[in-house]
């Protein structure tokens, strides 16, 4: 690992400003991710700006909604009464993620930021865009049984790992953001970017940009949600296809409705088609297939993980069966 230089942050703003003025700083909660990234070589910031002594891990009622600290654990979130309640499928989403050790250190806003999963990213020995953009794209030839079957591009086919930014995509987050001058908002779906030309960039943050909050607006769907995982096995594992899905029901018609998944693209895949089907539809089977079929219409599967789609579709008509069956 690359020596570094460490700075424990007392002040939001004195942390942005250490953070912009160096290209090779970087801000470090509880590490889960970006530890593991410099103990691979894959990032080797020369400064890391610790932020855990910040004031940003409220979990507290807003007008409209509720607002969740980036500093927050993941582990706090999912078990907040307040999530539990108005939005449990955020609370399924935690704990559906890593493991309980990881969860107890792991933040909302370093959830956010976690880096596209590829066993290729992670050896510094195989060429990668993403690490070293215009060496190439070991996992279009390679295994690529975990990657991607949506949004991919041809110099990436990396998939997003977060479970929580799926349930966000869902819940149509709002993500804060403290900068030199003030606080920017980014819609969820606006935060994560699909590979391109570039897919060396995650995220829509600039260097020095501190997430300070989630924000949840209120939500017709907490009595009929559910997030669900297909993994390799029951803990500890990336998901090969998760589903967040939610439903307004109204006198047996369909109101509302959600689809956002996971383990299928660079970002967490909102499928709005699906749900412009979904609504005014009877919630019945032959609706959530065609939900499922209209979602899955342009996927691009690779030699090693055609079976995604197949998956991807069931996942999404046994996550809407689930969420119709609500009481």
């Amino acid at each position: 690992m690359k020596p570094f230089a460490y700075t424990r942050a007392t002040e939001e703003g004195a942390a942005i400003q250490t953070v912009a003025s160096n290209t090779e700083a970087k801000f470090i909660a509880g590490g889960t991710n970006l530890l593991d990234l410099m103990k691979e070589g894959v990032t080797q910031p020369s400064q890391l700006v610790d932020i855990t002594r910040l004031p940003l891990t409220l979990i507290e009622v807003i007008p409209g909604g509720v607002r969740i600290g980036a500093l927050a654990k993941n582990s706090d979130v999912a078990n907040n009464q307040l999530i539990q309640e108005r939005y449990p499928l955020l609370s399924q989403a935690f704990l559906a993620g890593a493991s309980p050790q990881l969860r107890n250190m792991a933040s909302v806003g370093g959830n956010l930021l976690q880096r596209t999963r590829c066993y290729y990213f992670t050896d510094i020995l195989m060429p990668c865009n993403k690490r070293q953009p215009g060496s190439g794209c070991a996992a279009i030839e390679g295994y690529n049984r975990i990657h991607a079957i949506l949004g991919a591009s041809d110099k990436c086919i990396a998939t997003h790992p977060s479970d929580m930014c799926v349930a966000l995509a869902a819940l149509d987050a709002t993500i804060r953001i403290q900068v030199a001058d003030g606080i920017r908002t980014i819609p969820i779906a606006e935060f994560h970017v699909l590979p391109g030309e570039t897919p060396e960039i995650d995220t829509v943050l600039q260097q020095g940009e501190l997430i300070v909050s989630v924000d949840l607006p209120d939500s017709p769907f907490a009595k009929r949600s559910h997030y669900l995982k297909v993994r390799d096995r029951a803990s500890y594992a990336f998901a090969l296809v998760s589903v967040a899905a939610a439903l307004d029901i109204d006198n047996g018609t369909i109101k509302g409705a959600r689809i956002a998944m996971g383990g299928v693209a660079h970002k967490p895949w909102r499928s709005l088609e699906a749900e412009n089907i979904l609504i005014g539809a009877k919630p019945n089977e032959e609706t959530f297939k065609a939900a499922a079929e209209v979602t899955l219409q342009e996927a691009k599967p690779q030699k090693y993980n055609k079976f995604k789609v197949e998956m991807a579709k069931r996942a999404i008509v046994r996550a809407l069966t689930i969420v119709g069956e609500m009481a």
